[in-house]
């Protein structure tokens, strides 16, 4: 079965960095485009970035242009989030997504919370 698994969030201060990681299985990895979305407190789940199944092209929100990056390694069945220049508004629970056959699966999350 598709399983989606995230790993990297903590605690980390404002203008701090962090790098989070989603390990996949149970599709061909290599064949999908890959997701990060993310979700505050009392906020709808947002999309933050995307990555196409090669690696090739790239699309991010405008809230975190210039701060965070998308990649994979399609060896390992892994795609990353790193996050550069942190504020206290991207915290918030961070989530690894894919389409497969018609369905939508997800992570069960991470957290990610910036403070002093």
């Amino acid at each position: 079965q598709v399983q989606l698994v995230e790993s990297g969030g903590g605690l980390v201060q404002p203008g701090g960095s962090l790098r989070l990681s989603c390990t996949a299985s149970g599709f061909p990895f290599r064949n999908n485009d890959m997701h990060w979305y993310r979700q505050a407190p009392g906020n709808e789940r947002e999309l933050v970035a995307i990555i196409s199944s090669g690696g090739g092209s790239t699309n991010y929100a405008d809230f975190v242009k210039g701060r965070f990056t998308i990649s994979r390694d399609n060896a390992k069945n892994t795609v990353y989030l790193q996050m550069n220049a942190l504020k206290s508004e991207d915290t918030a629970v961070y989530y690894c997504n894919t389409a497969y056959k018609n369905w939508d699966y997800w992570g069960q999350g991470t957290q990610v919370t910036v403070s002093s």
